[in-house]
């Protein structure tokens, strides 16, 4: 079985590959605390890159990296005017799957604050 690479990703040739591959290669997009700040900050609006620094808190060169693996998993726009680059979320559907992600984590600790309760009180 083929696995999908950075270059088909960035190609388009996403057609022959099984969908669990096609949805692992996103969740591997996202599987970074940097790339998902930056989707946190854009979920508020499109930013520029200048823009992008301080609220993320990445250096300019390793905030570029970063946007650019969310570019190839076409997760994020890009749009230069100028000799600025603005960043936009490219699909609504990215901003629910970090609100469901979001939903999830807290769901998920308060059962475990829950059993450390019962493990304090001697259940």
């Amino acid at each position: 079985m083929k696995h999908a690479t950075d270059d088909d990703v960035a190609n388009g040739d996403l057609v022959n590959q099984p969908l669990s591959e096609i949805k692992a290669e996103l969740f591997k997009a996202l599987a970074h605390a940097g790339r998902v700040r930056i989707l946190e900050v854009l979920r508020e609006g499109d930013r520029t890159v200048a823009e992008l620094i301080p609220a993320v808190g990445l250096e300019s060169s390793h905030l570029s990296q970063q946007l650019a693996v969310l570019r190839r998993a076409r997760v994020v726009n890009a749009a230069r005017s100028g000799s600025s680059v603005t960043y936009s979320i490219a699909d609504p559907a990215i901003v629910e799957l970090l609100a469901a992600a979001r939903s999830f984590l807290i769901n998920s600790l308060s059962v475990s604050q829950e059993l450390l309760a019962d493990l304090h009180q001697g259940g």
